[in-house]
């Protein structure tokens, strides 16, 4: 009787060790490195992971695929990126890397659940996060748009010995939140529309004053963001007389995301390996380094819960670099603003590219009272109090 039991326990050892499909259900790391992201599949919002940049797994059907294996358990798919990255650290994303595992050891990059990304389109990734939080003035280039090296060398020198506080704005989200793309319009009046490319931190976990030390704990990951900026400010008269945030940062397509999320664990240290850059009908106007910024990830992360709590799929924008204001490249259309057709490329390194086209708004209703914002041209002076320098 011992020595049938003795048997019976290593043939199943033996079948355990042979059972590629129940060591691919214990996986605790990833064949290889992926993304996530929310596509048009089917008309439809659909969670997806992204593999090599050319292939949209549908997170959903993938799951449903695997689980008729019976050595995975359930394991619900979440309905959209908010619930992705609320649970990720809570179990789902070893089930994303059986997901991954499961379809590249197996070669099942042909199955029906796997999408060319040129057959699906690509979406915001969060639809929507409850809060943007964008860092104004964040990199020295930026803080002295048109300088002379000389002028650069010494304006830094000041701000590295009097950084203070970050500045921080809030930027709207549904309506002003876009996808790769999507048409950034220009507000019909609105002439004076300047690009800044970002890198997006999106947060994984909750928290209230959280340390620099501890900053990363709070990552899920990153995405490529622009923040585009209205510079035509405000009319004369009534009250106030200069910035106007919610002119300047606000209108509807003025914060395009994506094209879709790296986890933490397939970037690394954005302090060391950022590398941004934003192209304009082929020609570069802005490229950074993290080496630029004036406050870095972890400080901006720090200040920021230290005025609000931070909750999961909210979205954290580093800066821009020069390249904008008095510091503009000379383009086709001139060294001014954006204009009417031509195309943005913005890029992070090891991340992808936001691709848009500026689209000028046709016009507004004929039954307006007249407190809507006026064009830029009817303003005496010829433009109003902008938010420059943002």
């Amino acid at each position: 009787m011992q020595r049938t039991l003795r048997f019976t326990i290593a043939l199943a050892a033996l079948a355990v060790l042979a059972s590629p499909s129940l060591l691919d259900a214990q996986a605790m790391s990833s064949v290889e490195p992926f993304k996530v992201g929310t596509f048009g599949i089917a008309g439809a919002p659909t969670v997806g992971v992204v593999l090599r940049d050319a292939m949209i797994i549908d997170l959903a059907a993938a799951n449903r695929a695997l689980e008729i294996n019976p050595m995975y358990p359930h394991v619900p798919a979440p309905a959209d990126m908010l619930e992705l990255i609320g649970q990720y650290e809570y179990g789902l994303k070893y089930r994303i890397y059986e997901i991954v595992n499961n379809v590249v050891n197996n070669n099942l990059l042909g199955a029906e659940y796997v999408h060319p990304v040129a057959d699906v389109d690509i979406l915001a990734p969060i639809l929507y996060p409850s809060k943007i939080m964008n860092a104004a003035v964040n990199f020295y280039t930026h803080a002295c748009e048109g300088c002379t090296e000389e002028e650069l060398a010494a304006n830094t020198r000041e701000r590295q010995q009097n950084r203070g506080v970050p500045y921080l704005f809030l930027k709207p989200t549904r309506g002003a939140v876009i996808g790769s793309g999507d048409d950034v319009v220009m507000p019909y009046g609105r002439t004076s529309l300047e690009w800044e490319v970002e890198l997006a931190v999106v947060f994984g976990r909750a928290g209230k004053y959280i340390s620099a030390n501890r900053a990363y704990d709070h990552v899920f990951g990153y995405m490529v963001a622009m923040d585009i900026s209205d510079r035509g400010g405000r009319p004369p008269g009534g009250y106030g007389s200069g910035s106007d945030w919610f002119v300047g940062k606000g209108h509807d397509t003025f914060a395009p995301q994506g094209p879709w999320i790296v986890p933490k664990e397939f970037y690394g240290d954005p302090m060391t390996r950022l590398h941004q850059v934003l192209v304009i009908d082929g020609v570069t106007v802005q490229e950074a380094r993290a080496g630029d910024m004036i406050h870095n990830i972890p400080e901006l992360i720090e200040y920021a819960s230290s005025l609000i709590t931070i909750f999961p799929g909210d979205v954290l924008q580093s800066g821009t670099s020069g390249g904008t204001g008095a510091g503009r490249v000379e383009r086709a259309t001139g060294s001014g603003y954006l204009q009417p057709g031509e195309t943005i490329n913005a890029s992070i390194e090891g991340i992808g590219t936001l691709t848009h086209t500026v689209v000028a708004e046709d016009g507004v209703p004929s039954d307006l009272s007249g407190s809507q914002l006026p064009p830029v041209s009817s303003y005496r002076s010829g433009r109003g109090g902008g938010p420059g320098g943002q």
